[in-house]
Order: structure tokens, then sequence, then C-alpha cells
């Protein structure tokens, strides 16, 4: 595995709705095919793998506002797997 360094400028603001919406649909069935497939212990691994974890904000198309990732890429999971 590679280690390094990532800096992220800090950038204020909110995510637009339509945009957080689509990080929930897409994140809820993400989450849904790699736990079908691999295993709830294998998206815990890879979840907590910060390189994994800033690709799949990447991919969800949260790529606006690179120092809100974290936070918003947790809540659209935490929404999805809620409704």
């Amino acid at each position: 595995m590679q280690r390094g360094i990532a800096t992220f400028t800090l950038d204020f603001g909110k995510c637009p709705p339509w945009l957080f919406e689509r990080m929930v649909k897409l994140g809820r069935e993400m989450t849904r095919v790699l736990i079908e497939e691999y295993g709830p212990e294998e998206f815990i691994k890879r979840i907590s793998d910060p390189v994994w974890f800033q690709s799949l904000g990447t991919v969800l198309a949260f790529d606006w506002n690179a120092s809100g990732l974290t936070t918003i890429l947790t809540a659209a999971l935490k929404e999805a797997r809620m409704s």
C-alpha cells in the first residue's frame, strides 16, 4: 500500500441538494453491491482506507469541494442506509 500526504483547501459552502440526492442513490447501490459481492467486512476495510474513501466520493460526483468530502459522503451513506 502506498502512503503519502494529501492536502485539500478548505472551502465554505453547501452541497447542492440535487447532487446530495444523487450521491445517496448511487451510494446506496454501490454499497449494496459491494456488500453483496464481498461481504460487510470488506466494505468496512475499504471504507476505512482514506484513498478508497476519497475515490468513492469522487465516483459519487462530489468533486466540487474536496474539503467537505468526508462530511458530505458520510451523510450521504448514512441517508442511503436509513432510506
